[in-house]
């Protein structure tokens, strides 16, 4: 059997010689995959984001600046309407899509199933993130009068769900052929000594490459080809679990043509200086965002003449890019981070492994990773209580409590 022959070769070269004794002991049909999925990683890859550990982690690099941002708030009406207008003209013109990344499982929910199929006390008979989303898009395409083209980032271990979801609930209404499904790239656990994990089902224990994965995910899945086709020049990205987004904002992508720019991100003000959020900066002249960790005591203080915070806007995962920048940073290498986690495996006698203590390595790179490829960005600051209630604890801060919460008092839904 070639395939097998090279697979053990690649696993001698990379120092995974665990593998080997597990291939002689499982049966033909589950040898024949997990030599298929051997001879797909790049082992290459691995090995330097293992070296890269030993190395330095999260270490802050680059020389740090502030950035401005555009504060909605203060905006003139006139201002307004001339943005709204300009960002009516690209939607009217199908220039515009939207991009979901829901690749997340809702565990930290305490629910088994994808994020967006999460069932919220809301109205009536409650309603589905999915189902906020599509009514979103629904009313923009009311109001503007044309329906915009949903694109929904899966993942490997959510994508088949995601869709028999839709199905079941008739795509909300949504015209069918104007969602398209694509799944983001996985990466393999590895263990402190930079072994492959293999799971009880005799296959490498892989995870979703984070949300930064996008990028790649959109060129590799022909989605940046489609959007070309169609004629799609904006495209607005945001994660699935934020039920306040604003998918189609007409002011934002206004701003965003006004000022000319291949990037523009919304933000809101840090409630306080120790608040742990990422804020939007430029790091050796490039758009970026810096990570609490990486503030200096100095830099989480400082502020402005008008008591604002010089580093006071935050990120709420809501970004327009254009479709050039999609496909520079599609064809760049991110960083990739690094998350300790809690993962099973089977050790060399098929024997399963349960860790009572975080065992092993996740990489993901963010969507911000990619930020640093372009020139320049625009930013504008909107309320916190108008659009950001992300999902993301089974009680507490960010549960679907607060989120049901500050959704209901908005839209005033008793």
């Amino acid at each position: 059997m070639v395939n097998e022959k090279e697979a053990i070769k690649k696993l001698e070269k990379y120092n995974q010689t665990h593998i080997i004794k597990i291939l002689d002991k499982i049966e033909a049909e589950e040898k024949k995959e997990l030599i298929d999925q051997i001879m797909r990683i790049d082992f290459n890859q691995i090995k330097d984001l293992y070296e890269n550990i030993k190395v330095n982690k999260n270490k802050i690099t680059g020389k740090i600046k502030p950035i401005e941002s555009i504060d909605k708030s203060k905006l003139k009406k006139a201002e307004i309407e001339r943005l709204e207008n300009l960002g009516i003209r690209e939607i009217k013109n199908r220039k515009y899509a939207v991009v979901t990344m829901a690749g997340g499982q809702g565990t930290r929910l305490g629910f088994n199933g994808p994020k967006g199929t999460f069932k919220l006390d809301i109205g009536k008979n409650g309603k589905y993130i999915f189902e906020i989303l599509a009514d979103t898009l629904k009313e923009a395409a009311k109001n503007i009068g044309e329906e915009i083209n949903w694109y929904i980032m899966t993942s490997k271990e959510n994508d088949n769900a995601t869709k028999k979801f839709f199905e079941e609930h008739n795509y909300f209404d949504y015209d069918k052929n104007k969602i398209n499904f694509f799944s983001q790239s996985t990466l393999p656990l590895i263990d402190k000594d930079g072994k492959l994990l293999i799971g009880k089902d005799f296959k490498i224990r892989e995870a979703s490459d984070g949300n930064g994965g996008v990028y790649k995910a959109l060129k590799e899945n022909g989605m940046i080809e489609d959007m070309k086709k169609k004629g799609i020049n904006w495209i607005f990205i945001c994660g699935v679990d934020n039920i306040m987004v604003k998918m189609v904002d007409p002011l934002f992508l206004g701003m965003t043509v006004d000022k000319n720019v291949p990037i523009s991100s919304k933000s809101i003000k840090k409630n306080y200086p120790e608040e742990k959020v990422g804020v939007f900066c430029k790091r050796d002249d490039k758009p970026s965002i810096i990570e609490y960790i990486e503030l200096s005591e100095e830099m989480r203080y400082a502020k402005k003449e008008d008591n604002d915070l010089i580093y006071g806007d935050a990120n709420i995962v809501s970004h327009i890019l254009n479709i050039d920048a999609i496909e520079k940073i599609s064809k760049e290498k991110l960083d990739y981070h690094l998350a300790i986690k809690k993962n099973a495996f089977i050790d060399e006698n098929l024997k399963e492994i349960i860790p009572q203590e975080p065992n092993s390595y996740k990489f993901e790179a963010f969507i911000f990773d990619g930020f640093k490829f372009l020139d320049d960005m625009a930013i504008l600051r909107v309320k916190r209580e108008e659009e950001f209630s992300p999902i993301k604890n089974k009680e507490g801060l960010d549960s679907p409590e607060t989120a049901k919460e500050i959704y209901c008092k908005y839209w005033n839904i008793k």
